[in-house]
């Protein structure tokens, strides 16, 4: 019985410890580390971001078991630069990378967040330089819903950031995919109802459009 309670208190005294640590969620470190395990080889294309790149079926929407799926919902910039080692280790074919929302729900300025996604496409250039990098924009959001207030009270931002985003990529031959333009309700910074229902994160509409959007690239 002494030895069970060393025990526990062993456990829960470095579980406290290495939680204290942590500068992401539980979540993210928990499919952080499936990511770690599975393999990547040259002939991959990688979907890296948050929670929009997370709900995707990817290979379906493609029919293509290339197309693999490394979203972590609730991620941000620095979050994809620290996982990154895992996803580049194995020369993938292309990485089509979207970040940046929860960054601005967070009160990250604008300036940072475009400086951090530089820094990942940095790396990714350095450690894998055959791999195709395409920077899709950030989505249009819409707080119509009364839902993730920190998120859609940024839509005028967004369409700054995008623009940024554009000539950062631009400037660093990268490949600048325009998402936001393609499911903004015309003549306004919202997100088109017909693709989302909490005015952040897609439906299946959104997702095969999308998809429909980014084939050609692949």
């Amino acid at each position: 019985m002494k030895k069970f309670l060393i025990l526990c208190f062993v456990a829960f005294f470095t579980s406290t410890t290495v939680a204290q640590k942590r500068d992401y969620s539980t979540f993210y470190y928990q499919r952080a580390s499936l990511f770690e395990k599975l393999p990547v080889s040259e002939e991959d294309i990688l979907f890296v971001g948050n929670s929009i790149s997370n709900g995707g079926e990817w290979a379906e929407l493609f029919g293509d078991s290339r197309v693999k799926n490394r979203g972590i919902s609730g991620d941000i910039c620095e979050g994809v630069y620290d996982r990154l080692d895992p996803l580049v280790k194995g020369k993938p074919d292309k990485i089509f990378l979207m970040i940046g929302i929860n960054d601005l729900a967070r009160g990250t300025p604008p300036d940072s967040i475009v400086a951090c996604i530089g820094k990942i496409t940095k790396k990714i250039k350095n450690e894998s330089p055959d791999t195709g990098i395409y920077l899709q924009s950030i989505l249009p959001v819409n707080n119509c819903y009364g839902m993730f207030d920190g998120h859609t009270r940024h839509g005028e931002i967004i369409h700054s950031l995008n623009k940024s985003l554009k000539e950062m990529a631009d400037t660093n031959a990268i490949t600048y995919i325009d998402l936001y333009n393609h499911l903004v309700i015309p003549g306004t910074h919202k997100l088109d109802p017909l693709y989302s229902n909490d005015g952040l994160h897609l439906m299946g509409e959104g997702y095969l459009k999308w998809a429909k959007i980014v084939k050609p690239y692949l």
